[in-house]
């Protein structure tokens, strides 16, 4: 199902929509933030807050310390001993993408360790979240450590001394360089609509059965009367990945057309079904607004917990495995079909009526080895795989047992999948089933 007389027009407006995209990303210049410490006093240990020249300060067993012992850049530098802390009691606005903090022993003392701590503004859990390891601070001369932190959004820090008991460390000239937000794709490569866009999709309110939504993340078609995406399409590659941990914090998509019923987080509540990620939270890791981007409700489906939490989780794992072998992937996942089996029985829609359990639920997942011109590398030789599963309990971790062909799916729901590839192209691959290892 090729539909080859659609192919111009939808790779034309991909091309439209990306630009369009590349255009709302445009920011104004940033600034590196610099804490030398040469302001504010604070001669003692006991926790108080003190006025540095980037903000207030909360310094616990802590000190700003201006002695011969004290190595440091200027006047004074940050001293800690004990368990002690510096924490900002303020946010940075542009977010972080790494932090540098000088450190060195104080006078001629034993060795301390020290790490680095962040808390996004995002997160109404108040957590604080490590920064890569533990540097140990054993020189009498300060020596510089980097911190890859890649967060968005509002951030603050903290600083923590985590051995060295009674021994002081001094720290001196932390510098925050702003989150940097990675440039679109270019049209062909990188991109989550590279591989086509299955139905024609456009952002256009008076398509509401197909309006297309393009996040930084992850591209979808949305169903406003399903309260459900048809598919998700997204790129998985190294750079996706990181050490954010799980955000959890499912919420309505209030960038749907003004007037349109908003899926909530409580929307699926007592239905015996999982809301469901299309574009999974472990696949966008690399910071914290990326993984908070994947609950929104627009990218979720109402999935049996079985097939989401055994045979689904398990084929997202896989793939990401794929990743780490060297390669990168594009992948889309969608639902069709009306009602669905979970732990509380049988349902063809729960919310009122607003929300259609789909019947079956499918992904097809194109592996490439690294590179560049994606689109064109796609042939014989390439492994795409097709799964299409039932929305049911009972389901097993054996996801292999579902491979179907791309062809299949596409009969299935109507949709020209891969549809940037050259149709001889198509024909080759979307009649093959994988059969390929499954971990």
């Amino acid at each position: 199902m090729k539909h080859s007389y659609r192919r111009t027009g939808r790779l034309w407006l991909s091309a439209l929509v990306t630009l369009l995209w590349a255009g709302s990303l445009t920011s104004t210049a940033q600034t590196t933030t610099r804490e030398s410490f040469e302001t504010g006093t604070k001669p003692t240990y006991p926790a108080s807050a003190v006025l540095l020249s980037t903000g207030t300060w909360t310094l616990d067993n802590a000190l700003l310390g201006s002695s011969v012992l004290d190595h440091k850049n200027g006047t004074q530098a940050l001293r800690l001993t004990q368990m002690g802390k510096a924490t900002m009691d303020f946010f940075l606005p542009e977010g972080a993408s790494t932090v540098t903090v000088q450190h060195a022993l104080y006078g001629s003392e034993a060795s301390s360790g020290f790490e680095l701590y962040y808390q996004s503004q995002s997160c109404s859990c108040n957590k604080w979240v490590k920064v890569g390891s533990t540097v140990i601070a054993s020189t009498a001369t300060l020596q510089s450590a980097s911190f890859a932190v890649n967060v968005s959004g509002p951030v603050r820090f903290e600083l923590r001394k985590v051995s060295g008991a009674g021994a002081q460390l001094n720290l001196d000239d932390v510098v925050v360089t702003p989150y940097a937000v990675t440039p679109p794709p270019t049209v062909g490569d990188n991109d989550h609509l590279t591989m086509g866009n299955p139905s024609g999709a456009a952002t256009d309110v008076n398509m509401p059965f197909n309006y297309l939504m393009r996040k930084r993340q992850f591209a979808l078609s949305y169903h406003r009367d399903q309260g459900k995406p048809n598919w998700v399409s997204w790129y998985l590659a190294p750079a996706w990945l990181g050490s954010t941990p799980r955000q959890d914090n499912f919420r309505n998509d209030t960038e749907l057309p003004a007037g349109w019923y908003q899926v909530g987080s409580g929307s699926y509540s007592g239905s015996g079904f999982d809301r469901g990620h299309n574009t999974p939270s472990a696949d966008r890791t690399s910071s914290v607004a990326d993984n908070s981007a994947t609950f929104l409700m627009t990218n979720m489906i109402p999935q049996a917990p079985n097939n989401n939490q055994i045979t689904w989780a398990t084929l997202e794992n896989y793939a990401r495995t794929l990743v780490d072998q060297g390669n990168e992937l594009y992948i889309i996942m969608g639902s069709y079909g009306k009602g669905g089996t979970g732990s509380a029985g049988y349902k063809e829609t729960i919310d009122n009526g607003r929300v259609q359990v789909p019947n079956r639920v499918w992904k097809v997942i194109v592996v490439l080895p690294m590179g560049n011109n994606d689109v064109s590398r796609v042939g014989s030789g390439t492994r795409i795989i097709a799964v299409d599963t039932p929305n049911q309990q009972g389901l097993t971790s054996n996801w292999g047992q579902y491979r179907t062909s791309v062809d299949a799916i596409e009969t299935a729901t109507g949709l020209d999948l891969l549809s940037s590839l050259p149709t001889a192209v198509q024909d080759l691959v979307e009649a093959t089933i994988d059969s390929g290892p499954t971990n």
